[in-house]
Formats: structure tokens, sequence, C-alpha cells
């Protein structure tokens, strides 16, 4: 995976599953996509007006999954697990085709998307990648939660996570996007307290979920058989959705982030306060091979720990 050039998929790939909140079925085509397009939407189920770009500026909720809108209303949630998968296999540009609300959930992680985006050839685009490389550190703090960016040659990603729950707890992981074996955060499922799923579902969310697509704490055990896939599950999936919507700035950003307590909403709003402070950041253009050892470090073979 080491290309200056931007990068889209050589042939449709096709998957298909339950939404997580909404409980319908769903499928989703991957289409190659040309220089400079990005990562688009589109969905099939509508005639018209039925694009929506993959950009911060859609989201219209971050509510439990981020939910993208464009200027006509038309919707597509829980997008942050396949963005997540796009980043990490080096995609710049594609066409989402989806007959649905919602991008399906699959195993609960970016694991599936990229079992298949790792088997299909991608193809280099004329133009070069532009990064967002951070010139001086910018914070947010909202309540009890922190999230800050600062100068780094890569993306790195700094979180914790604090649960009163015991199996939770403060779990504190770092990782390397550009350098670091991702396989643990690749693999990490969405998870929720069992005390919590009634709450959810009176919102009318998590119609679709399951422990099939889903990691269960119920006070001091999971729920899920075969337990937990890495002892930092908790935290490595914080991370994966930091990763899926932070590309939705709509470059591979160069930075340290540090994040305590963050989620959809505050990865958003701190993505909004980043792109409107022009003297923190500036747009480059790639012009030598960045590492991308991901890809090749990362193994389809499951771990279960059990808890």
């Amino acid at each position: 995976m080491n290309s200056i050039y931007q990068k889209t998929i050589s042939k449709p790939l096709k998957f298909e599953g339950i939404g997580l909140h909404s409980g319908k079925k769903s499928k989703i085509t991957l289409i190659p996509a040309a220089n400079n397009q990005g990562i688009i939407f589109k969905r099939v189920d509508v005639k018209l007006n039925n694009l929506i770009k993959a950009n911060y500026q859609n989201v219209f909720s971050a509510r439990l999954c981020t939910t993208l809108q464009n200027e006509n209303g038309l919707k597509v949630s829980t997008v942050e697990h396949l963005m997540a998968a796009l980043y990490v296999a080096g995609i710049d540009n594609v066409i989402i085709e989806i007959d649905n609300e919602e991008v399906p959930i699959m195993d609960g992680s970016a694991k599936i998307f990229l079992e298949k985006l790792k088997k299909t050839e991608t193809k280099n685009l004329i133009s070069k990648r532009k990064y967002l490389k951070v010139l001086n550190k910018i914070e947010l703090i909202d309540g009890n939660r922190k999230i800050s960016i600062e100068p780094h040659n890569s993306f790195k990603v700094d979180f914790q996570l604090e649960y009163q729950n015991k199996i939770i707890g403060n779990q504190k992981n770092c990782v390397d996007f550009e350098n670091d074996n991702l396989k643990e955060v690749i693999e990490a499922r969405t998870f929720c307290l069992y005390e919590d799923i009634e709450k959810i579902k009176k919102f009318g969310l998590a119609k679709g979920g399951s422990l099939d697509n889903a990691v269960v704490v119920d006070n001091n055990k999971v729920l899920n058989k075969d337990g937990l896939r890495n002892k930092n599950e908790f935290v490595n999936h914080k991370i994966l959705d930091l990763a899926g919507d932070f590309l939705l700035s709509g470059y591979r950003i160069h930075g340290k982030i540090k994040c305590y307590q963050g989620g959809h909403e505050l990865s958003n709003l701190f993505l909004r306060k980043l792109l409107s402070t022009k003297i923190c950041y500036s747009i480059v253009q790639a012009d030598s091979a960045i590492s991308r050892k991901q890809i090749d470090q990362f193994d389809t073979v499951a771990i279960a720990v059990s808890a």
C-alpha cells in the first residue's frame, strides 16, 4: 500500500447485512471512482438527489452512530466502520451504492469489510494524495470530554475510555495508523451495557442489535459466548470509530490525537473547530511514499479471549 497517488478499487465489491439501528436488511456495492471524487454514498432506492458526500459538514446526527444527510434531507447512517475500513485499505475515491438508510453492521467491526478489501486489487489514479498536516496544537473540551491534536508525522490516536463498569473499566491505548499492526483495532466490535439496551430501544435505535454484531456487558461478565477478541476491545473500537469519523474531514490527517471519553459527536465538533482554524493546519500534497504496513500485517484469524 505504499503510494503517493490516490487510489480506488479495481472492481465492484458487494456486502449485505442488517442495520444495527434500523433493523432493516441492506445491500451496499462499492464502485470504483475517479480522481478527487472522494467517498460518496448513493441511495439507489431513491431516484433523484440521491448522492450524499462523506463529509463532516454533512453529519446530521452523531447519536450512537454517525448519520450523514444531503441538502435534500436524504440520509445514510452508521457509516463509521466502513469509513475506517476505507482509511486502512488506502482507498481515497469510491462510490458506495446502498439500497437502504443504513450501512449494514456486519459483525460490529471493520473486520469483514477489510477482509474483502484486502483481497481486491486497488488502482492508482493520476492525482497525488493530499494530507491535512497539523501545524499547531488545538484542543476542545466539552464537559468531562476532551480531545486535542498536535503536530506529528503520521495519524496517531491516544484514546482513554473510562466506565464505572468493572469489565470495561479504564482502558487506554495508543495506535499509529501508519506504522502499527492494526489487527486488534480492525476487529474491535461495537459494545454496550445490558442495562442500557431498553433505553436505547426507546429512542427507536438498536432494532438490529444482537450478540452477533455487538459486545454486551452485564455487570461483571461479557454475554457473548466467545468473550472478547482482545483485552482492549472496548477502547480499540472507540479508536476505530474515531478513524472513520476523521476521514470525513476529506483528508488523511497527519497529527497526534489525544482523546478522553470521546465519541461520534465529539469527533464531529472537533473537526468543525479544526477545519475552521486555518492557522492550525495546511493541506499538503504527497511527494514521497507513505508507509502503510497495516494491510500486510492484518490477519483474518479472530482471537477469542474469555472475559
